[in-house]
């Protein structure tokens, strides 16, 4: 199931960042810190009273300054009509309102979507009289807040959730595989050869494809849903607003998958870019296979599929379950390896290991790897269960879980694909406390 997004528009400085941290910070569901991830994400999952959804900071998708006020403005608002389910329009209490935030305001309310006019830097009931001078725009509420200090904040987070549509529920029966990656590395050619006809407008420009857009491919009378994203560009690159944020298209492609196909330039090798994308997948705890586009025009394959191989185990090694098929979409060569692969990733996913065989598991990397002291006291292991499908999930209960340590929860990890395979799809394992 997809989760609605809420995204926070403004101008420069009224504290879209500030209340975003706020949100995130607050009731955040599970988002790991996965390597090769940049830490300064502009979106995030957060929940509020059992609701779920993703948080979207547009503020920081502007690292450099923008001289035209008014053209970030509408980019900003381009971006909240296409991609939003709520709208937060934030507005600066002290300097009051400006031309930038009625040129804003016009354009999404003419949008039809759900939008709250919140005014920021109101740090109690005193400061409410600023309220007055932003009821110009002719709005019937305004809510205000400071994302500082967090006054009337708890208001704010219950109205957004009292807006927000239920998630919804894809087509069933249809596996869904999302075709990610970043520009020009021959996506839409991928899903052009997987449907057998010219479904995507296929251009050596990078960023042809700017939406996701949703097909139905048959392999053998089994359906497949796949989704087409748009590639992510780096930021210092970006320049359309389409363009500028279609990392946060890609990100709802992901959410909506069950395995994503991360499609790499074999002529190019593997770079940063490449690097977040496949930690985007991790972070959504999806199924994942690389595939090393462009093969057909790969000189001397043997030698350079050994390098390349070795090359994805450096630079992807947070990602070493997932499979590596190498495709070329214009040749159409493997693309029907594909399938099965996918098939048995599924199958991973929905895999169960009852606490008998687990257990049976830790007594040997207990007897093989012993547990480290804690302040000169015996760590225990009670025992580990699994406790969650797609992904894989699993509590270790132990009298001191804070001395399971990274490492040996590695280790561990390792033993389970060893014994267990969970091939294509990473694996969560959590800590509890047990006296």
């Amino acid at each position: 199931m997809s989760k609605p997004f809420v995204v926070i528009v403004g101008r420069t400085n009224v504290g879209k960042s500030t209340l975003f941290n706020r949100i995130v910070g607050s009731h955040t569901a599970i988002v790991e810190d996965i390597p090769n991830v940049t830490r300064d994400r502009n979106y995030m999952e957060a929940e509020w009273e059992g609701k779920a959804f993703v948080a979207v900071d547009t503020g920081g998708f502007y690292p450099e300054p923008v001289d035209d006020i008014f053209m970030q403005a509408r980019e900003q608002a381009l971006f909240a009509i296409e991609e939003a389910d709520v709208i937060i329009h934030l507005l600066d209490a002290k300097e009051g309102l400006t031309p930038a935030d009625i040129d804003l305001a016009q354009t999404l309310r003419a949008s039809g979507k759900t939008v709250l006019w919140v005014v920021n830097k109101i740090d109690g009931p005193t400061r409410e009289n600023r309220l007055y001078d932003f009821y110009k725009l002719g709005v019937d509420e305004l809510l205000p807040v400071s994302a500082a200090t967090g006054y009337e904040f708890s208001e704010l987070m219950d109205k957004i959730v009292s807006l927000l549509p239920s998630a919804s529920k894809e087509e069933k029966g249809h596996p869904k595989i999302a075709i990610v990656g970043k520009p020009n590395v021959g996506k839409s050619t991928l899903v052009n050869a997987l449907l057998g006809k010219q479904r995507m407008i296929v251009s050596p420009i990078p960023g042809t494809t700017r939406d996701s857009v949703d097909s139905i491919c048959t392999y053998y009378k089994k359906k497949y849903l796949i989704i087409d994203t748009a590639g992510i560009r780096r930021k210092s690159r970006t320049g359309l607003s389409v363009e500028r944020f279609s990392v946060v298209r890609a990100i709802k492609s992901i959410e909506r998958c069950e395995v994503a196909l991360i499609v790499l330039d074999s002529t190019e090798g593997i770079n940063e870019q490449d690097q977040k994308i496949a930690g985007i997948v991790e972070s959504y705890g999806k199924g994942a296979i690389f595939l090393l586009n462009k093969w057909d025009i790969i000189p001397d394959p043997e030698t350079n599929y050994k390098k390349l191989l070795s090359e994805v185990e450096r630079k992807m090694w947070s990602l070493n379950y997932a499979p590596v098929i190498t495709t070329s979409g214009i040749e159409k060569k493997r693309i029907t390896k594909i399938f099965p692969v996918i098939d048995e990733i599924i199958a991973e996913r929905k895999k169960r290991i009852n606490t008998a065989e687990m257990n049976r598991l830790m007594k040997n990397i207990l007897s093989s790897v012993p547990l480290p002291l804690h302040r000169g006291k015996q760590v225990k292991i009670f025992y580990m269960t699994q406790v969650q499908t797609e992904p894989p999930s699993f509590v270790i209960f132990s009298n001191h879980p804070e001395s399971l340590k990274e490492p040996y929860l590695r280790y561990i990890e390792k033993s389970i694909r060893r014994n267990f395979s969970f091939k294509g799809t990473p694996i969560r394992i959590y800590k509890k406390v047990r006296s």
